[in-house]
């Protein structure tokens, strides 16, 4: 029970000290765990459900005039809940406006990877 007179009010005072203490140290180790797993190529979230072979065949079957409704049941999703399935069509659309971002605007990639780069750079540096 909290007592707030003079001894009560400084046990409460230690123990939410070394709660925030506690919580620092887990913080600290979790990053230190995502960086030690980016710089080995490993990055968190959800695997890809459209994979760069499967974008890739959606590219050359849509150069030969297939339609993505055409080619979207012959698609199977490698990993994951949904492994065996076809993607959706708005995934494979969601693709193929993405890969021809990149392709218009490939500076700007390579700009912003730069970019991000010089970051986590400058954020190591502080640490």
């Amino acid at each position: 029970m909290y007592d707030p007179s003079g001894p009560g009010r400084l046990l409460f005072g230690f123990f939410a000290a070394m709660a925030e203490t506690e919580r620092e140290n887990i913080r600290e180790s979790t990053l230190e765990g995502l960086d030690a797993a980016a710089r080995k190529g490993n990055h968190g979230g959800r695997p890809p459900v459209i994979t760069d072979d499967m974008l890739h065949t959606v590219l050359r079957r849509r150069a030969n005039g297939e339609t993505v409704e055409d080619i979207q049941p012959d698609l199977l999703i490698p990993t994951g809940r949904r492994k065996g399935h076809s993607p959706s069509l708005s995934s494979i659309y969601r693709a193929l406006a993405e890969h021809e971002k990149t392709q218009a605007y490939p500076e700007a990639v390579e700009t912003a990877h730069a970019d991000f780069a010089a970051l986590q750079q400058r954020d190591r540096s502080t640490v």
